[in-house]
């Protein structure tokens, strides 16, 4: 497995997998699959410096992908990331989140520009949750019936890692 900074050859795969938690899973509260299109200007948005994304591939498929996004448009928010993290259904438990997880907040810790991380998890994604907390994140709240999927309102927790000076 190796780890990397996403390419734009890598806009097809990771909305792959992105679409299939939105068909499939509760990890993204989005009801309805991005276009290629949409993928790509996501994708765009993201820059290097504060935004990267990486990606795990196992030979030439991406196995999964985390990104650091703006946490808010507002300017008194941008030393705050919001990140996101969507693993392969076939490639899970495999330690690849872990790795992902370990890659992307180096990158945080070492920027000047991010101060804090924040992290929105679907109540009940028992995984996601031992993995931030495994990493620092400090749960910090829970927004209750904020969204619908599949016929059922699903809570959301907020879990933050802020970094020391």
């Amino acid at each position: 497995m190796e780890i990397r900074r996403a390419r734009e050859e890598d806009i097809e795969q990771t909305l792959s997998i992105y679409n299939d938690e939105v068909e499939h899973g509760v990890a993204t509260l989005d009801i309805h699959n991005k276009t290629l299109e949409e993928w790509r200007e996501w994708f765009l948005h993201h820059d290097e410096d504060t935004h990267p994304i990486y990606v795990s591939q196992d030979g030439d498929r991406v196995t999964g992908y985390v990104s650091l996004s703006p946490y808010r448009e507002k300017e008194a928010y941008c030393s705050t990331v919001e990140l996101s993290l969507y693993i392969h259904r076939e490639y899970r438990k495999q330690g690849i989140a872990g790795a992902l997880m370990e890659t992307i907040i180096a990158d945080a810790v070492h920027n000047p520009r991010i101060h804090t991380i924040v992290s929105v998890i679907t109540r009940g994604n028992e995984a996601s949750t031992r993995l931030h907390e495994k990493f620092g994140f400090v749960f910090c709240g829970t927004i209750h019936q904020v969204g619908m999927k599949f016929g059922k309102y699903l809570d959301i927790d907020n879990y933050e890692l802020i970094k020391e000076n």
